[in-house]
């Protein structure tokens, strides 16, 4: 279980920092500490397995029969992408707790951050590219969260949506993607899928899977034409930054591609696809960054230049170019993270990040600025610098790659290193010269702690860069053997290869980029405006805005035409579509055009001209009296459970018979709301033609729609089938099920998957009608008025002796009504007890205790009610889901699929041989959502009638709350 502790760790610290309060800021830090450390202590304890080549996997049977198992899996590249994710998480958890202010909602900030580190390494650890595809798009969920953390500025909302509809429009594609391997592979494993790539790359889908994967990735990367939105991300805290853009989230799309280079690169389409965009990413990430004057734009640029580098030497394919790659990804992490805290520090210290004002904090700031310019050197490729030699292995890729022919690749590397000399020196520049202005802050050093991050980054590229093989050697080797397997090159990481092209193209790179910062200069000083040269009507994210406008339009224009708040026509358009749309696309089958035709029984024909009946009437009643009118439609509800006892069905029966009984209720609670009917006869008008026109175009719709559904269950019915789903059932029930009922042993054990999702629904549904009654104020005129109150002291009020008579009656009838509650739990329990061999469950049972709660509010009283009994729905709501869910997870620890069954006999004393199965405590989970939920939706409304209505005496302080707190 140490793989599944390394994500759950996260997650359960992200649930803890949220519950604590606002004021608990050293706690918080202290916790989100304590996980990335226990993580990396865990991370620790795999090194020697996976030093030895192992490749170690934890799996979780889910779905095994679709490929859907949960399988978390560890080899060189994944544990050093974990180290990363890790070990810069816990440097930026010490940042953030001396950055972020006290006034921030800290605990937010904290189970955000948490939450992201956990989805970052599901996505590392997931062996099941299904799998991957959820956690890769919990990582855009929440870093939308971290982005809009400060979501009072409208910059941070714009930024955290841009970001999220890029990255998780990105993630769908990968998803097609993903099941387009699958499809072709035969599975989803990780393992398999690597060993495929011949397959994959022969197949006729391979270029659409390509596609598909490579959208995925270079959106999550940010790179061309998805590059905009990283920029607008930077209004995220500094922290953020430091994390998500400079070693986590835009690292998670080049992961992607390197994870997936065994099975998909090698081909031409590889090579333009992903070489291309990062071409173009390189060059135009270098090359805005140079004109930004914010310091996070600047860096943000920067980052998209430097992930366009790693595209490239990926969409060379080479190996060399992927050890170039990987090497490449660990340097620009630890130089751009610290970078990003450095900027952080500079503009909690002087309140401003802009670049035209910045200018001599070398004096304030002298360790911070020794620490900045050491990072900025590592970023522009300085020698002796972790970034020179991986950007010194990008230049000897790019010039044996291109060769003679293709120089023009070579002229972009060193255009890109030039760019990158110059935007590095105009952020050292703010440390130099003398300060134009006063700074809105006195800056000083920041606390040790906050700089110590920055310091421990700085030495590891000191270290790297003088002595690689020593230091990083060993991590690296380990991602490059489990990614390239048998063939890994060899490679040198000494600094120093001679006199070479390669060191050339550095030379030339450094030299050229100093000049361009140093003739650029006077076009910093003078130019005011944010607008980049040659390429500023270019605009990524004005194109993205005109485009979510185009669809926004759109949206409106279809709601406008096709949308209606009336339900009579959305009903209307169901049942024309419902009619005509199945036989347009399919046609009729033809089997079922020859039904065969039973003699009916005369009795079954009776009882259902008796609900044919009732339904015509309760329609035409709805006119004059709603009671009467629920009343006959409760006619055709029990001639419905009549049926089901007809064919054989008693489950259904019963379940139709409870359901009926609550649904009156519930319309008896709602009628009350209901604006009174004012028919045109009443005021003396005529009903006009289009009235009548539309009520029979409304009735023929209806008639030919329910004659159509009859028809086609009746064909279902009768249609010959020599192997049904229900023979599957029927034969299973009992050996694999353990049960003789066979319709509860397929909710609670062969869809028991299915009912847990409906149970969750149902509770969201009963949450969400409560919060809306909460705040429900019915209107003065749609509540009958409440009769007068009668007053003692007023003998022409007084009760008459038959309303007295009237009233013991009641009261004694309150009494002998109130022990139906134990009479009908009994029941409750009788039938849920035999659910599993006989008609009845926790469904049928949940509804039967409900409507033994309802009896007593209706008969004994709200008052005696909720001072005897003490209801808690919500309790009953969160009871039921946890026990489902436990029983899932309890097949797991077992080592079984999710929500697996089992049974088991055992012979008690007295009581004989008793079957147990753990669908029972399943079925429980869903008897107490069934009560929970039917509590909590007709209890609340009740009490709405009853706060419109509170006569003095009643037990309702008249108090204006209305957040149900009696129920």
């Amino acid at each position: 279980m140490l793989l599944a502790s390394l994500i759950l760790v996260p997650f359960a610290g992200s649930l803890l920092a949220a519950l604590m309060p606002e004021n608990a800021r050293n706690r918080e830090a202290w916790l989100a500490f304590a996980v990335a450390a226990s993580g990396l202590l865990i991370a620790g304890l795999l090194y020697p397995a996976v030093s030895a080549g192992r490749v170690l996997r934890e799996e979780f049977a889910w779905l095994p029969s679709y490929g859907l198992n949960l399988v978390l899996r560890v080899d060189g590249l994944a544990w050093v992408f974990t180290m990363l994710v890790l070990v810069i998480g816990l440097l930026v958890v010490l940042y953030a707790r001396y950055y972020m202010s006290p006034k921030d909602p800290v605990p937010r900030f904290f189970s955000f951050l948490l939450a992201f580190m956990g989805s970052m390494l599901g996505v590392v650890l997931s062996g099941n590219l299904v799998q991957l595809v959820v956690f890769w798009e919990l990582t855009s969920l929440t870093s939308f969260l971290l982005i809009g953390y400060w979501h009072h500025r409208a910059d941070a909302r714009r930024g955290a949506r841009m970001a999220f509809t890029v990255t998780a429009t990105g993630g769908l594609c990968l998803l097609a993607g993903v099941l387009v391997l699958g499809h072709i592979v035969g599975s989803y494993d990780l393992d398999e899928v690597l060993a495929a790539g011949s397959q994959i790359r022969s197949h006729g889908l391979y270029r659409v899977a390509l596609v598909l994967v490579a959208l995925g990735a270079l959106t999550k990367s940010a790179q061309f034409p998805f590059h905009f939105w990283l920029p607008h991300a930077m209004a995220a805290p500094t922290p953020v930054s430091s994390y998500l853009h400079s070693a986590t989230m835009v690292k998670a799309g080049v992961f992607l591609l390197v994870r997936l280079w065994p099975a998909l690169a090698g081909t031409s389409e590889w090579n333009w696809i992903i070489g291309g965009a990062g071409v173009c990413t390189m060059l135009i990430g270098a090359f805005i960054a140079i004109f930004q004057h914010d310091l996070k734009g600047l860096l943000a640029y920067s980052t998209i230049s430097h992930l366009g580098l790693i595209t490239v030497l990926i969409g060379i394919g080479t190996p060399l170019a992927i050890v170039a790659a990987i090497f490449h990804i660990l340097n620009h992490a630890t130089f751009k993270a610290s970078l990003f805290m450095t900027s952080g520090i500079i503009d909690h210290e002087t309140g401003t990040r802009d670049l035209r004002v910045l200018r001599g904090l070398r004096r304030q700031l002298p360790v911070t600025a020794a620490l900045a310019i050491v990072s900025s050197a590592a970023m522009a490729g300085v020698p002796l610098m972790n970034g020179f030699l991986s950007k010194e292995m990008f230049f000897a890729e790019t010039a044996l790659v291109g060769g003679d022919e293709n120089w023009w690749m070579s002229v972009a590397a060193v255009a890109m290193g030039m760019f990158s000399v110059a935007y590095s020196l105009r952020f050292i520049s703010i440390f130099f010269g003398i300060p134009s202005v006063a700074f809105p802050r006195e800056p000083h050093e920041p606390p040790r702690s906050m700089r110590f991050p920055v310091e421990l980054l700085v030495i590891v590229c000191l270290v790297v860069g003088v002595m690689p093989s020593v230091s990083i050697g060993p991590i690296l080797h380990l991602a490059v053997t489990a990614t390239l397997g048998a063939r890994t090159p060899e490679y040198d990481l000494t600094p120093w290869h001679g006199l070479n092209l390669p060191l050339l193209m550095s030379v030339i790179a450094l030299s050229g980029g100093v000049v361009l910062y140093v003739v650029l200069r006077r076009y910093f000083n003078l130019r005011q405006r944010e607008q980049v040269p040659l390429i500023y009507r270019f605009n990524g994210a004005q194109a993205y805005e005109s485009s979510m406008m185009v669809l926004t339009r759109s949206a409106q224009w279809l709601l406008q035409r096709l949308g209606t708040a009336r339900l009579q026509p959305q009903l209307l358009m169901m049942l024309l579509a419902m009619l005509v749309i199945p036989p347009l696309l399919v046609g009729t089958p033809r089997a079922w055009t020859e039904i065969t035709l039973h003699e009916p029984d005369p009795l079954f024909a009776a009882i259902w001209a008796i609900g044919c009946a009732c339904a015509v009437a309760g329609a035409w009643m709805a006119k004059y009296h709603r009671l009467a009118a629920l009343i006959l439609v409760g006619g055709t509800g029990i001639v419905t459970a009549a049926t089901f006892l007809w064919l054989s069905a008693p489950d259904l029966a019963l379940t139709q018979l409870m359901v009926e009984t609550v649904t009156t209720v519930l319309i008896l609670l709602g009628l009350r709301w209901l604006p009174p009917r004012i028919e045109p006869k009443a005021l003396h008008l005529t009903i006009p033609r289009s009235v009548w026109i539309r009520r029979s175009r409304d009735m023929l719709v209806a008639v030919v729609g329910g004659l159509a559904m009859a028809l086609l269950t009746y064909a279902v019915l009768v249609h010959p089938a020599p192997d049904t789903i229900a023979d599957f059932f029927l034969q299973r029930a009992l050996s694999e099920g353990g049960g003789s009922n066979v319709v509860n042993v397929l909710l609670v054990d062969f869809r028991s998957f299915d009912t847990l999702g409906e149970v969750t629904v149902l509770s969201v549904v009963a949450l969400t009608v409560y919060a809306l009654l909460r705040r429900f104020r019915p209107a003065a005129d749609s509540a009958s008025v409440p009769a007068p109150q009668k007053n003692a002291a007023d003998p022409a009020s007084r009760q008459t002796p038959a309303e007295q008579a009237d009233s013991g009656y009641l009261q004694v009838a309150g009494i002998y009504l109130r022990m139906l509650l134990p009479f009908i739990g009994v029941t409750a329990a009788y039938f849920f007890m035999r659910g599993h061999n006989l008609p009845g469950g926790g469904f049928v049972a949940g509804l039967i205790f409900a409507v033994a709660i309802l009896v007593q509010y209706m008969l004994a009283g709200t008052v005696w009610v909720e001072s005897h009994l003490q209801l808690r729905p919500h309790r009953w709501l969160a009871f039921g889901l946890l026990l489902a869910c436990a029983t899932g997870l309890g097949a797991w620890a077992f080592g079984y699929p999710f929500l697996t069954t089992h049974t088991a006999h055992v012979d008690w004393p007295l009581l004989g041989e008793l079957h147990l199965p753990s669908a029972f405590v399943f079925d429980l989970g869903v008897f107490a959502v069934v009560v929970g939920t039917t509590m909590l939706m007709l209890v609340a409304l009740a009490h709405q009638s009853l706060r419109a209505h509170r006569l003095p005496g009643d037990g309702l302080q008249n108090d204006g709350n209305t957040d149900g707190r009696n129920v």
